[in-house]
């Protein structure tokens, strides 16, 4: 993805489960048919910390559902059947464990899953245990950069990282927000300037064309989620939701 396009890529996260425990393999369809490059799938749990009011209300509603990690990768396999843009699974550690690590690495692989993104785990430890096992089964893991994270720590986590790096926007959780500030601007800059080894994506705070746009000045694209998921949570028709809201974060003129 990265290789064919060089600029203002688009990843949507979502949850999995959420608004209908159903609703995943429709909503990921709905988003390649509508401009998405890339999706970010959220594994529901119980304490989501680094989310904001809008993804954990999500969270509790597919766990409410229904929706577990088994279930989600029985709906990824069958999505794979039709969808060719990259899969991320974003989730803590704890329901990971409760699967099974490496059981649940093996089977994301399987069913077609590119890359994991795991807020919660240590880098020393992800380099210690795990690193080998993402790599053996090549399986791209994004770690997380702040405005709070040091050069070499920027530099430490960057090495460590394949597919991209997920530059998180601002040191809060995420959530929507009209416009970023000289000093979000001034870090996207100053990251851009390292020469990293991998393109960054920014997350946390996107959530119309001008946020995306400003954000993509500085890196090869953005991630948008809580706006997505407040539109998901007040739409009634899945495709009519997602092709207005992606045509509006392009930019483009709504039907």
């Amino acid at each position: 993805m990265f290789d064919s396009k060089r600029e203002k890529l688009l990843s949507v996260y979502f949850t999995a489960g959420f608004p209908q425990l159903n609703d995943t393999i429709e909503i990921a369809r709905a988003l390649e048919r509508h401009g998405a490059d890339m999706i970010e799938i959220g594994m529901p749990f119980s304490d989501p910390v680094a989310d904001g009011p809008v993804i954990q209300e999500s969270n509790k509603k597919a766990l409410a559902n229904g929706m577990n990690v088994s279930l989600l990768l029985d709906q990824v396999q069958e999505m794979r059947k039709h969808l060719k843009i990259p899969i991320i699974l974003m989730g803590y550690l704890n329901p990971i464990m409760q699967f099974g690590i490496s059981k649940f690495l093996t089977r994301a692989r399987e069913v077609g899953v590119d890359g994991l993104i795991v807020p919660d785990l240590p880098l020393d430890e992800y380099l210690s245990e795990y690193k080998s096992k993402f790599e053996q089964l090549g399986l791209m893991h994004a770690l997380l950069v702040s405005p709070t994270t040091s050069e070499e720590r920027i530099h430490r986590i960057d090495a460590a990282s394949s597919g991209f790096l997920y530059a998180v926007s601002s040191s809060s959780t995420t959530g929507a927000r009209k416009e970023f500030g000289k000093e979000q601007l001034s870090y996207f800059k100053y990251l851009k300037e390292l020469k990293l080894k991998n393109p960054f994506m920014v997350g946390f705070g996107i959530s119309n064309a001008y946020t995306f746009n400003q954000a993509c000045q500085y890196s090869r694209g953005a991630i948008i989620g809580s706006a997505f998921v407040s539109a998901l949570g007040e739409g009634k028709d899945l495709d009519d939701t997602i092709r207005e809201f992606t045509k509006a974060i392009r930019g483009k003129q709504l039907a």
